[in-house]
């Protein structure tokens, strides 16, 4: 692997140019019209224009991306998280095309990407799963039954979903069609896909999530587990490491269902096992990743590991130079995500620096927030030998941030930092949005 194409933007595609600088790789940066003076291209060695604002002519577009790569010789792509870096043509277009895909193979890709399929996958490799999500549908009439045979309240969600598009919780029957309508008809236009299915609905759980890495030799270890709990609208706003919710018992167990599912799917990779963790010894498997994470700096933070170089490493044949045992955390992670809630130029621009802290962004001074894409360009991370330490370098580094001429989400992340539940770690996935609707 000589030269990679990063098929992302933003600050994962400048985190992964980076990590291929440290292994001596050449990079290759894919652009839309809207992201011409983006970092990641001024990074990058050479840079190719792939087509317009609009993601799906550009960053979803199959075709120029792999017609990126055959231009400039690039014999790997790396896919980031988000776009096609779950996509399972892109996988096999890559593989067909034999060019590395830095991330599983397609059948692997295809397997955890429904849910319902990667359910039934996870069971039969012994993972617990919450009651229900057996069967997808299409019809009301057979959700509605479903839903009574499982017995409310349910999470309704869309086979082919991530990110909450197509989710609903439903507390009863007298609500489910309305509520399945319009469920489905957001699955159809996000996945482009109306099959759904059905969960027991859990009130009060965390979410938490492994991290795994695996070679080409089957070789899987755990990195640690994130809780990523502090959700808004089903997305993520605040990220820990390591889960301090957890018993010692309940995590070794979480690690061991993880790596041995990996191993039982053939995965290679960088990926990640979320569950929700119903009480401190109870779990059930959610959905897995078959990609980097958002959140990945916090696991990187504890444990001393570049899960992105690891990634590269891996999808070049090398084994993993660690066992399991091998792995310690120490320390505390956390990380805020910074949304920009509108379009903009940055007239002034202070990212905080020091102890403890690291910043994972596409911004500088007078570059052009543009409408098209996500609304995260940035991600704060504090590490100390605690959480209540962290969580004071977090505050300090967030007052001390000023991004100039769009509107951000700092104010409510400083909010957060000072709620008394958050502080006492009482909360699960649905606090944030209760709070948030009584403000």
């Amino acid at each position: 692997m000589k030269k990679v194409l990063v098929a992302n933007r933003g600050e994962i595609a400048v985190r992964i140019i980076r990590a291929c600088h440290n292994l001596e790789l050449k990079t290759v940066a894919v652009y839309s019209v809207a992201d011409i003076n983006s970092l990641h291209v001024q990074l990058a060695d050479e840079a190719v224009c792939i087509g317009p604002a609009e993601p799906n002519k550009s960053y979803l577009n199959i075709h120029e991306i792999i017609a990126a790569a055959e231009i400039t010789h690039s014999d790997a792509i790396h896919p980031g998280y988000g776009f096609l870096s779950e996509n399972e043509e892109f996988a096999k277009k890559c593989e067909d095309e034999k060019i590395t895909f830095i991330g599983p193979q397609s059948h692997v890709i295809a397997l955890m990407g429904e849910k319902s399929r990667a359910r039934e996958t996870m069971l039969k490799t012994g993972v617990p799963v919450v009651p229900g999500g057996a069967t997808e549908f299409t019809d009301l009439a057979s959700g509605a039954a479903y839903a009574a045979d499982i017995g409310f309240p349910v999470m309704l969600k869309a086979s082919a979903g991530g990110g909450g598009k197509g989710m609903r919780v439903i507390q009863s029957a007298t609500g489910f069609a309305k509520e399945f309508g319009l469920a489905q008809s957001e699955a159809q236009h996000a996945f482009n896909d109306n099959h759904m299915y059905l969960e027991k609905y859990l009130p009060h759980p965390r979410h938490i999530e492994v991290q795994i890495i695996a070679d080409q030799q089957g070789n899987v270890s755990a990195v640690g587990e994130r809780d990523c709990t502090i959700q808004q609208h089903h997305q993520k706003v605040i990220e820990e490491a390591p889960a301090i919710a957890l018993p010692e018992e309940t995590r070794q167990k979480m690690f061991a269902v993880s790596v041995n599912a990996a191993k039982k799917i053939g995965y290679v990779g960088a990926g990640t096992m979320e569950f929700l963790l119903d009480d401190p010894e109870h779990f059930y498997f959610m959905e897995m990743n078959t990609r980097i994470q958002v959140e990945h700096p916090v696991s990187e933070l504890t444990s001393g590991l570049d899960l992105v170089e690891l990634q590269l490493l891996v999808a070049q044949g090398e084994s993993l130079s660690f066992k399991q045992e091998h792995i310690s955390t120490d320390g505390f992670a956390l990380e805020c995500r910074i949304n920009a809630l509108t379009a903009g130029k940055i007239s002034a621009l202070h990212l905080p620096t020091g102890y403890g802290i690291r910043i994972d962004t596409g911004l500088y001074q007078g570059y052009t927030v543009p409408p098209n894409y996500d609304s995260m360009i940035a991600k704060i991370i504090a590490f100390a030998p605690s959480r209540k330490k962290a969580m004071a370098l977090m505050r300090t580094a967030l007052d001390e941030t000023v991004i100039a001429g769009v509107n951000t989400n700092l104010d409510f992340l400083v909010q957060l930092l000072n709620e008394p539940d958050y502080i006492a770690n009482k909360t699960d996935i649905n606090w944030l949005d209760k709070l948030t609707a009584t403000i």
